[in-house]
């Protein structure tokens, strides 16, 4: 794994294997400062349910993960008892959708939210939230691109 430092708000992670990307999330967890809402952006296919699968497994998740995609959210307890949220908005039609399922009271929870498809939601994303951007290197290797995102300032 190389890990690259592009700036105080900006890293980027080469992972060329599964057992890579598990070790960079200790890492991103530092860099993430606390952060609990993380937007997955990526092509489809480039493993965003992949990495929500390995924060599973390095939060400690009870529940399988599995893609939100026609369920929007899926909720996993970690062995501690905490809450995590995995959004999938791939399959919504509108912003509105998203709305009524009450998207904004995960978001504001204080648990940890992982988000699928924010593109489909740009207005109801919360001021700060953590972008790691997925790229395919090739069939077993991912770069991360993580940036720490807050609209508030400009």
């Amino acid at each position: 794994m190389s890990q690259i430092q592009l700036s105080s708000d900006q890293m980027r992670f080469e992972c060329y294997t599964p057992e890579e990307s598990l070790s960079m999330l200790s890492a991103l967890v530092d860099f993430a400062q606390g952060e609990e809402v993380w937007v997955l952006e990526g092509e489809m296919g480039a493993g965003k349910t992949t990495f929500v699968r390995q924060c599973g497994a390095y939060f400690g998740f009870i529940e399988p993960v599995q893609s939100p995609t026609f369920s929007i959210v899926n909720e996993y307890r970690s062995n501690s008892g905490k809450i995590y949220y995995h959004f999938d908005f791939y399959r919504i039609n509108s912003e509105r959708e998203a709305y009524e399922i009450g998207c904004e009271d995960y978001f504001y929870s204080g648990n940890m939210c992982f988000i699928e498809w924010s593109s489909r939601i740009p207005s109801l994303l919360p001021d700060t939230y953590l972008k790691i951007t997925i790229h395919i290197l090739n069939e077993q290797a991912r770069a991360y691109t993580v940036t720490r995102v807050n609209t508030t300032h400009s």
